[in-house]
């Protein structure tokens, strides 16, 4: 039988492999379409790359020391390490929650009606994407710039004194009136974000009812049950944004009561990484089920395949007939 530390090291590098080479590739073609189109740049594809340069960042400095743990690599990070890894994982995992909340409102104002209140946001979201990303990375820049004092390696892990953070690292003593501050600057933070994102989630729902509705009584079936291209990047958001949910609730629960544990459990702690780092993991999977650009590449991919195939099969039924390959059939 496999040990623990063997099963979780083969979860680990497939996490990390599966979520690393989809947000690669999801990156590489939105600057594919950056670099290749006349058009000016969508606002909703910089939020897209903004999510993925996030998920990115947060599968390698989350789970990257779990890994090394799982080879039995013992006492691997010093302080300075210990700082930089858990300052950009707590910012990068911030950033997540305001960017997505951003991309539900987004979209949630592009489908609003001619007649809705939120109509004048329209001609002012797609000059605003900058500034709210600037404002995202100072405010959760600001949040968890205490860590980099408050920081250390952690060597001894029965050691329950000390407000523990993971399995290498651990936070000093925060005094009372900070760890309320503290605590309520990021609760304040989660509930803002996360019940715009609900708050957006629910009105993008009813306005995909009300038109599915509408469209009964103006088109026929068939036409009705086609799916217009916006709403198919709504249905994309949506489902995006449940799985954010889902994983986000799950991850503070587990959390929570690891916090709360007299004992700290190793295997809670990588359960709670990777949970945590599944909404990076499936993101950009998410983003590519109905982008134009990956059903191009994917139709070009496919069509060189059966070429190829067609070429091959001519040259070895037919080699005297070296332009076969280029007849029809």
């Amino acid at each position: 039988m496999f040990s623990s530390d063997v099963i979780w090291r083969i979860l680990f590098l497939f996490q990390i492999c599966i979520g690393f080479m989809g947000n690669s590739l999801l990156f590489m073609l939105y600057m594919f379409i950056f670099l290749n189109q006349n058009q000016p740049t969508k606002p909703i594809d910089l939020i897209c790359v903004h999510v993925t340069l996030l998920n990115v960042l947060a599968i390698i400095f989350r789970l990257l020391p779990h890994l090394v743990s799982s080879f039995g690599v013992s006492h691997f990070l010093d302080d300075v390490s210990c700082k930089a890894i858990l300052f950009t994982y707590r910012v990068t995992w911030g950033l997540s929650i305001c960017t997505t909340s951003l991309l539900s409102a987004f979209q949630a104002i592009t489908i609003s009606p001619s007649n809705s209140k939120w109509v004048w946001l329209k001609s002012k979201i797609s000059t605003s994407i900058y500034p709210s990303f600037l404002s995202f990375w100072i405010l959760n820049v600001l949040i968890y710039v205490h860590l980099i004092k408050s920081v250390k390696a952690y060597h001894n892990f029965t050691l329950v004194d000390s407000d523990y953070v993971t399995h290498y690292c651990q936070t000093k003593q925060f005094e009372h009136h900070h760890f309320i501050a503290y605590t309520t600057t990021i609760i304040i933070r989660d509930l803002l974000f996360v019940v715009l994102m609900m708050w957006s989630s629910v009105y993008t729902v009813n306005r995909l009812y009300k038109h599915h509705q509408r469209s009964q009584h103006l088109h026929s079936p068939s036409l009705s049950s086609q799916s217009s291209p916006e709403i198919k990047a709504t249905h994309t958001i949506l489902l995006l944004i449940s799985c954010f949910i889902f994983y986000y609730f799950s991850d503070n629960f587990v959390a929570y009561f690891l916090f709360h544990t007299p004992e700290k459990n190793l295997q809670l702690e990588r359960m709670t990484a990777m949970i945590s780092s599944c909404y990076p993991t499936i993101c950009p999977f998410v983003l590519m089920r109905n982008n134009k650009i990956v059903s191009k590449w994917t139709s070009s991919l496919l069509k060189m395949r059966i070429i190829f195939s067609w070429n091959a099969f001519n040259t070895r039924c037919y080699p005297q007939l070296p332009m076969a390959a280029e007849e029809p059939l």
